[in-house]
């Protein structure tokens, strides 16, 4: 996996919305390496009042209708083990081995000191749970930030879209400006883009320009 890329860290010590919200406009996103710790990246978000359902949209919903969702807080007061394997397992079959170790993730489900996100989306089919994702929220944004979700031939192809794209719904419903979709860092990443009302941020301000995104991630 090539270096995550990074123009410029920071460590934010004021945690008010407002002081977020700023950050996050300028390219910064939260990471996971410390309470605080922000790098500033090529980072994507969806103007959410410029956002509608296409018709790819739509038929992931339709592919994906037994998938329930629901928002909980950080931290989860009922975590267990098999949260972190689950995560484990989808990174390193997805990404490589070491890429989330299990102890991190329940770090980041339990432990509000060393986090820097408040909130979980948990899918579910049949009251079984299958997916999570762990986020970020204030008045205004919401970080889709680290989904994952159990790796079984039963599972339906398109969970992980289907699982962002009621995230994307479910911040608009709330009346959020923005959701943030982590960073373009490879070529993998172009599946980020299918979403109306999408732009990302060039290292200087933010940008429509996604055939330019595209040739950016081609030279990756």
């Amino acid at each position: 996996m090539s270096a995550y890329l990074a123009w410029e860290k920071k460590i934010l010590e004021n945690f008010d919305d407002a002081s977020i919200d700023t950050h996050y406009d300028a390219g910064f996103v939260f990471t996971r390496r410390g309470k605080g710790e922000m790098d500033q990246t090529r980072s994507i978000r969806i103007d959410l009042a410029h956002f509608e359902l296409s018709s790819e949209n739509k038929r992931i919903l339709r592919k994906t209708e037994e998938i329930k969702m629901k928002l909980s807080s950080l931290p989860l007061s009922d975590y267990h083990w098999s949260i972190g394997k689950m995560a484990k397992d989808f990174y390193d079959t997805k990404f490589g081995q070491g890429t989330f170790s299990a102890n991190k993730v329940k770090e980041l489900f339990t432990h509000e000191s060393y986090g820097n996100f408040n909130r979980v989306f948990v899918y579910s089919i049949d009251d079984k749970t299958i997916g999570y994702c762990i986020a970020l929220e204030t008045e205004n944004i919401i970080h889709y930030s680290y989904p994952f979700y159990a790796l079984d031939e039963r599972i339906n192809p398109n969970t992980g879209m289907g699982m962002m794209v009621r995230a994307i719904v479910y911040a608009q419903e709330q009346g959020k400006k923005y959701l943030y979709l982590g960073s373009a860092q490879r070529p993998g990443d172009t599946y980020k883009m299918q979403f109306k009302g999408l732009e990302w941020f060039d290292g200087r301000g933010w940008s429509k320009d996604l055939e330019g995104l595209k040739h950016v991630l081609k030279e990756v």
